[in-house]
């Protein structure tokens, strides 16, 4: 058993578990990075959409069924994941960019919340160029709900999103729930459908400009009774 007695053996011991440790760390890191781990969206229906109630966010709130938002003209929504958050912030701004094309096709821009925290609503209305509304049962992020938690703060592409955000010139807070992800959706009149349906993946996963106005552009105004005749 001299072996034991040899500080060599103990040296390459440790450095054996450090290195072990070492690798279990960049397998970690790098499955992070991958989308093995991250929670799959459920796509929703337009019938799921229809039925979501919705509240204003004036003193005395009306409460109404989503589909008013799109039944006529169609509409670009945007499920909110935190006012607060500079990174929704940024997403905000280029949808609001969009806003005169999508006046021009006639065409809506609505951003819904999952909270109405202190000022954080009226905060978020300089990046967002719409008409805002509550869904305090958070059904926009549905049908299945998605986390995003520890694992965020691990992924290149969020780290990436930080660093534009930022050097873009947006700021923000801590303020309200920022875990649940959100996402865009373009929505047809009418049971034309969802054109659209982009699910947030991780903190900072933007929609594609061109895209929403790829699918606004597909929409097909109602024609109310009286024009058919």
């Amino acid at each position: 058993m001299s072996f034991l007695q040899d500080p060599s053996f103990f040296t390459m011991g440790m450095w054996s578990i450090g290195a072990g440790a070492i690798g279990a760390a960049a397998l970690a890191l790098l499955l992070a990075n991958t989308d093995v781990f991250l929670p799959k969206p459920q796509k929703a229906t337009l019938e799921y959409l229809e039925d979501i109630d919705l509240k204003t966010l004036e003193k005395e709130p009306v409460t109404f069924k989503a589909k008013a938002l799109w039944e006529n003209n169609g509409a670009v929504i945007m499920a909110v994941r935190r006012p607060g958050c500079f990174l929704c912030r940024e997403e905000a701004a280029g949808l609001s960019s969009l806003k005169p094309k999508l006046d021009e096709l006639g065409i809506p821009l609505y951003a819904v919340v999952k909270e109405h925290v202190k000022t954080e609503v009226k905060d978020f209305q300089p990046y967002f160029k719409g008409e805002i509304f509550l869904d305090e049962k958070k059904e926009f992020y549905g049908p299945e709900r998605r986390k995003m938690v520890l694992m965020g703060f691990v992924r290149l592409g969020v780290w990436y999103s930080f660093f534009r955000a930022r050097s873009g010139g947006f700021s923000g807070n801590l303020e309200g729930e920022g875990f649940i992800l959100g996402g865009v959706f373009v929505v047809g009149p009418g049971k034309q459908g969802i054109l659209l349906e982009h699910r947030e993946k991780e903190f900072g996963d933007k929609v594609n400009l061109v895209s929403v106005l790829e699918a606004a552009r597909k929409i097909k105004p109602q024609t109310s009774a009286s024009e058919k005749k």
